[in-house]
């Protein structure tokens, strides 16, 4: 063995990796903190992360969507990151929650972060980051858990530690993915079931490149507004425990003031959407008929609950014009962000450029695109290897 390779494994001594996948949100826009049952498809990109174990309680955090953000902190201190440096929130989280929990390593560390996955394109890199970050430290701290308690983590970390109040169906689609399967998460239950996609279909994502910052955005209104709804309700039926199992005749009988109503038939017509999907996919229907649900998604988001943008609905009028597209809507919070388009596979490369160049004649700037792959979820691997060895 030559001497620049014994250095580099005495180096590499006592590291661990993993990778997390990003996911599409394939439908139930919204449902997930609603109590209702979502679809999500993980895919085949993600975040890889590499932790190196240190003496002491020091660690650091490093990535490289963010050059020049390093982090570096105590383990005995944790404090909130803002700026440029804010992105370490979702690994400080998990790190807090971990700790509360007796899982986290008491020996400092270097973990370091890198991505084939587009940022800020509804994929969750966010998510991500957290399962990954959750999968390093378990592995460090030689501890394990269920792959329903690495989610519960992972979304706790978000809620209380970044500020955001997320579902499990980011965490949940990313942990639990299969090759050519849609995840099935019921969120009130928190169970997770995967069921399969039709063979022939194809992911494609068309990113506005307008960011959304969802701790800053509208979301949490969202939310909020959701919650005034079910509480009003309630009011009228005590046994109605999350919006999305509320019955539309209910809901359509009950005084509330319009924006609420709104957001809350949103809430109650998508859990039907998602439902009629999943007893097509069941029973095997047309993939033609099931993709017309997605673009009636689209259309609910857009006027009832008020989460697109022009530009997102301009790409959705776009993209279901094409013969080959089976539906399209937006994909992730909203407010912004991208577009999934479900289409046959035979779908090209040049028919995404085509509808690129439609959209850049509208906006003055063009979408980038992504094609995808329903993929496993995410994991640990020896990092000696790579992910897929």
């Amino acid at each position: 063995m030559d001497k620049s390779k014994e250095d580099y494994l005495e180096f590499m001594k006592g590291a661990v990796a993993a990778f997390a996948p990003g996911r599409i949100e394939f439908l139930g826009n919204h449902l997930d903190y609603n109590g209702g049952i979502v679809l999500g498809t993980a895919i085949n990109a993600g975040i890889y992360g590499l932790a190196l174990p240190m003496e002491g309680t020091d660690f650091s955090l490093f990535s490289e969507s963010f050059e020049g953000a390093k982090i570096s902190g105590s383990l005995k201190n944790l404090e909130k990151q803002s700026g440029k440096k804010s992105w370490g929130n979702y690994c400080l989280g998990v790190i807090r929650v971990m700790q509360d929990r007796g899982l986290a390593p008491l020996h400092g560390f270097s973990l370091t972060l890198s991505t084939d996955l587009p940022m800020s394109a509804g994929l969750s890199s966010s998510a991500a980051v957290e399962l990954v970050t959750a999968q390093c430290l378990l592995q460090l701290a030689k501890q394990q858990v269920s792959k329903k308690e690495l989610v519960n983590i992972c979304r706790k970390a978000e809620n209380e530690w970044v500020g955001l109040p997320c579902g499990i169906l980011d965490q949940g689609t990313s942990a639990f993915g299969e090759n050519d399967r849609v995840v099935q998460i019921d969120c009130s239950k928190e169970e997770f079931s995967t069921l399969p996609l039709p063979p022939e279909t194809s992911f494609w994502i068309f990113d506005t490149g307008i960011k959304h910052d969802l701790v800053d955005s509208h979301y949490g209104i969202r939310n909020q507004e959701c919650m005034d709804a079910l509480s009003i309700l309630q009011k009228n039926n005590q046994s109605i425990k999350y919006l999305a199992e509320c019955p539309s005749s209910l809901l359509e009988e009950t005084d509330m003031p319009e924006n609420l109503k709104k957001r809350a038939r949103h809430v109650v017509e998508e859990q039907n959407r998602v439902n009629l999907f999943i007893h097509g996919l069941n029973n095997e229907s047309v993939p033609k008929e099931l993709g017309s649900i997605l673009t009636e998604s689209h259309t609910s988001s857009s006027h009832n609950f008020e989460n697109s943008v022009p530009e997102l609905d301009f790409l959705v009028d776009l993209l279901t014009k094409e013969e080959k597209v089976l539906g399209a809507r937006l994909t992730g919070g909203g407010f912004g962000g991208a577009v999934l388009a479900w289409t046959t596979s035979s779908f090209s490369q040049q028919e995404a450029v085509s509808i690129a160049q439609e959209y850049e004649k509208k906006w003055q700037h063009s979408p980038n695109f992504h094609s995808f792959l329903p993929s496993k979820g995410a994991g640990s691997y020896d990092p000696l290897l790579k992910p897929e060895e």
